[in-house]
């Protein structure tokens, strides 16, 4: 993860995102560069608009919060009604506190 938070930190600061800029960010965090990885995140954003990347990220969320909300709510409703069927009515819970204290 260090080595795309560096290229996310190189595209914000408007540099440009190359094996050099990703090893002089993941040394100046204190941590020590493997070539081989660097080598890759550079080949693997060859090309990639990351500024579009982000944009569609950001938006992602929102769509998949909006359509989990009413999915979630029917398992839900299933549950309370079973906890309602279970329920220990009234009198039965005021005479098990009625043995502790005699």
């Amino acid at each position: 993860m260090q080595y795309v938070y560096g290229a996310m930190l190189l595209h914000a600061a408007g540099k440009s995102i190359d094996e050099k800029g990703i090893t002089a960010v993941v040394t100046a965090a204190g941590a020590q560069p493997d070539a081989t990885q660097v080598k890759a995140l550079v080949a693997s954003l060859e090309g990639v608009n990351i500024a579009e990347v982000l944009a569609k990220a950001e938006a992602a969320p929102v769509a998949v919060a909006a359509s989990a909300g009413p999915a979630a709510g029917a398992p839900a409703e299933k549950k309370e009604e079973k906890k309602e069927e279970k329920g220990v009515s009234e009198e039965e819970a005021s005479q098990g506190l009625s043995a502790l204290f005699g």
